[in-house]
């Protein structure tokens, strides 16, 4: 992680390892002092969050891999030398020819990891589509993945560390905005689900629920105030119940060090969002069922926007020691003005937007539902199919049992064995024993006549005239 922190001169490698790493907690201790309650500087554990991006796991190994350079004495230099011109242009990633052979080839890995894992991802959503892929050019296709080369799909090359930096750097930089539209999609849908739920009942029932849903948004806003994000009450009260110390030894910089939990000197996205626990808890309950979490995550998004728009003065996503310390002095850190919360703020849609997603919805039914007949029609020819082969599979069945039993019929009466038609089959032994047996009779004769005859011719017989 030092190794990417030190490239703090570009906003691009400061998100993409802002947005990596997640916050650990740091256990405090109640009874300590101001001085004492620092974070624990041993047996440190960082596990990770996902960003959101599609190439994530990509992005973490090849940042975990790219850290192992700091060995690198020639790498270190150059790293700890390159302005934010160096970074953007390239010129440090081209280093990268003069590493250690054992990283080349894990980088080289990783990105062959990464090609076939798109891969698979282009011939799912291809045979999703029912669209023919035995001619697919893989290399073309690939071209819409802009965080590697497609070109070079064997090795990792310094254009691929360029492309990945500059990729996630654009894209993390939209998450925010993508988050926002998501939200705003799902509060559509849950009053697209409302309306068509009151229209499916009676009048008298109609008026029921819509008081009953009246009822429970009325006790949603029945909240303790919500302090301002960033704001000395705001940050007194974490100070007090979060980090059991005295609101009246409040001390910005000591505030800093201990919520910088994983001690790089700044405050990341995280580790601001986790200073608004307290103020969260006091409108979302996940046991209420007027309360929504995923409003509450909204709400947690708003916060940390609405503290990074006022602190973070260089936008690099990140909240500097220095930085923080500015925003102390700022006539809204001692006098902000009161918080509105979602419930405070105008609809995050209008009933137009409303209209156009509900015949989205209306058009994503229909094709579903075609979809799903022509499954149906599938699932029925697949059906009579089944059942055209049992019933052959029972006809060759019945034809050997048949044949089995007339063998054994035939065999028990000493009848010659049939063939498939019924014709009698013979041996050639059989064939010949009973040739055998015909010539026998006639050589008998013959051989008896042969013994009748005399020895020798009579002599002297008499002549009759």
């Amino acid at each position: 992680m030092g190794t990417l922190r030190r490239m703090n001169l570009d906003p691009g490698w400061l998100l993409l390892l802002s947005m990596s790493l997640e916050v650990w907690s740091v256990p405090l201790d109640r009874n300590a002092t101001p001085q004492e309650a620092q974070p624990p500087q041993e047996d440190k554990q960082e596990d990770n969050v996902d960003t959101g991006l599609y190439y994530d796991r990509y992005l973490r190994e090849v940042i975990e891999v790219i850290e192992v350079l700091e060995t690198d004495p020639h790498f270190r230099e150059k790293l700890q030398t390159a302005n934010t011109e160096d970074i953007k242009n390239g010129r440090l990633s081209k280093e990268l020819d003069l590493v250690g052979h054992h990283v080349r080839t894990r980088l080289d890995e990783l990105k062959r990891q990464e090609v076939s894992r798109l891969r698979m991802l282009l011939k799912a959503k291809l045979d999703s589509t029912n669209t023919q892929s035995l001619q697919m050019d893989h290399a073309s296709l690939l071209k819409q993945f802009e965080h590697l080369d497609p070109h070079n799909q064997n090795t990792f090359e310094a254009k691929d560390l360029e492309l990945l930096i500059s990729t996630a750097t654009k894209d993390l930089e939209n998450y925010d905005a993508e988050r926002h539209d998501e939200f705003k999609r799902y509060e559509m849908l849950k009053e697209h689900e409302r309306r068509e739920y009151l229209k499916g009942l009676d009048q008298e029932k109609r008026e029921k629920e819509e008081k009953r849903m009246e009822e429970l948004k009325d006790k949603h806003r029945k909240h303790p105030k919500v302090n301002a994000p960033g704001s000395v009450a705001q940050l007194r009260e974490v100070w007090e119940e979060t980090d059991g110390l005295d609101p009246t030894e409040f001390n910005p910089k000591t505030f800093f060090k201990l919520h910088d939990a994983n001690g790089d000197g700044v405050l990341d996205e995280q580790e601001l969002e986790a200073l608004f626990a307290k103020e969260l808890e006091k409108v979302y309950d996940p046991k209420n069922e007027e309360d929504d979490m995923m409003e509450m995550e909204e709400e947690r998004l708003r916060m940390r926007e609405h503290v990074m728009k006022n602190v973070d003065i260089n936008q690099d996503r990140l909240v500097s020691l220095e930085e923080f310390l500015k925003s102390t002095d700022k006539k809204e850190f001692n006098n902000p003005k009161e918080w509105d919360t979602l419930d405070d703020t105008k609809p995050v849609f209008t009933e137009a937007e409303l209209q156009r997603f509900e015949a989205e919805l209306r058009t994503k039914e229909e094709e579903l539902g075609k979809r799903a007949e022509s499954l149906r029609q599938e699932q029925d020819l697949l059906k009579e199919r089944g059942k055209a082969l049992e019933a052959q599979r029972r006809e060759y069945q019945q034809a050997v049992l048949e044949m089995s039993q007339r063998k054994e019929k035939q065999a028990v009466e000493g009848q010659p064995p049939t063939g498939p038609n019924g014709e009698l089959q013979f041996h050639q032994e059989m064939q010949k024993l009973e040739d055998q047996g015909a010539k026998a009779p006639v050589e008998q004769e013959v051989q008896e006549a042969q013994n009748n005859l005399p020895a020798e011719p009579p002599q002297n017989l008499p002549i009759h005239t």
